[in-house]
């Protein structure tokens, strides 16, 4: 038989105790008396058959077992608090919450941003920008955009666009004494790296470049630092296209080569597949797509039509 499962009190008062090792502090916090608090948890270890906390004279402390007790306590009220918010959050067509990479919020999105909010007044607009995946069970997220394969189990999947990546610099260093003309140029300067999108190993060979060291150089894991880094001056970094094309266009960055490499990954927007599209997250993929098709007519490429994609299930 699983162990019986103590009060949610009982455990709401540890937890309380437990982070300001006080009695005191926690009947404070928990608008209870003292002697309550002391009632609480003498109920709880006697239930346990355990001691969590040590008692001084006038010091309280946690004993071997309350440290080991006191991450999955807190672990159970946040999920709880999760839940919550999900039983009481406005289930209208007004809420959307949507996840995303810093560097495609940053770069892409936040720039653009503006015109959905003003077109859409009533949407209550929420960014939550991660590098790691959303955990739609656990998280207050409607829509995710994820930079991958696109196939990503329970998930409904739609595309939205590709992306090359080519070196970019400051329009500074092309005035230096070391402009870039050719690839074999970068010899003269510092590579900056976008730690898991883009290969200088990869993109030398493709450019027949062979004197070259592709490993040395700063290492950034957010794209949009690297690409913030080579605007700064500091080298050439290995650029994912989407986000730097505006900045190529207002001349705060330059492509000095025309060589460039498909990325391996695409843009999708994800949400659960037994999740009910409400009008906002409706109008926040259509909007997403008439950006893209924007871009598609401002830069003339196809990679990003939208349209060219087409939504699936991830098996």
């Amino acid at each position: 038989m699983p162990p019986r499962l103590p009060p949610l009190a009982s455990l709401k008062t540890f937890r309380a105790a437990a982070h300001a090792l006080s009695f005191t502090r926690a009947a404070e916090e928990l608008n209870v008396t003292q002697a309550a608090v002391s009632h609480q948890i003498k109920a709880l270890e006697e239930s346990l058959d355990t001691r969590l906390f040590a008692r001084g004279n006038r010091s309280l402390a946690l004993t071997e077992a309350g440290n080991r007790f006191l991450p999955y306590v807190d672990q159970m009220f946040q999920l709880l608090e999760q839940g919550l918010r999900q039983v009481h959050r406005r289930d209208s067509d007004s809420t959307l919450t949507v996840s995303l990479l810093p560097s495609f919020a940053s770069r892409w999105l936040v720039p653009r941003l503006g015109l959905f909010l003003k077109a859409n007044p009533e949407v209550d607009f929420r960014l939550a920008p991660s590098r790691g995946l959303s955990n739609f069970q656990t998280e207050d997220i409607d829509l995710a955009i994820r930079y991958g394969g696109g196939k990503y189990p329970g998930l409904t999947s739609q595309y939205l666009m590709d992306e090359d990546i080519f070196p970019v610099c400051s329009p500074e260093l092309m005035r230096g004494p070391h402009p870039l003309r050719r690839p074999a140029d970068l010899v003269h300067h510092v590579l900056i790296h976008d730690e898991g999108h883009g290969d200088w190993r990869k993109w030398l060979l493709a450019a027949n470049v062979h004197n070259v060291d592709a490993d040395k150089g700063p290492v950034y894991t957010d794209s949009g630092m690297a690409v913030q880094s080579a605007m700064e001056g500091d080298g050439v970094a290995l650029a994912r296209s989407r986000l730097v094309r505006d900045d190529i266009a207002r001349g705060r960055l330059v492509a000095p080569f025309e060589i460039s490499q498909p990325s391996g990954y695409s843009y999708y927007v994800v949400y659960p597949e037994d999740r009910r599209v409400t009008p906002a997250m409706r109008a926040f993929i259509d909007w997403l797509q008439e950006q893209v098709m924007a871009d598609t007519r401002k830069f003339g490429d196809t990679s990003g039509d939208a349209e060219a994609g087409s939504e699936q299930t991830a098996a």
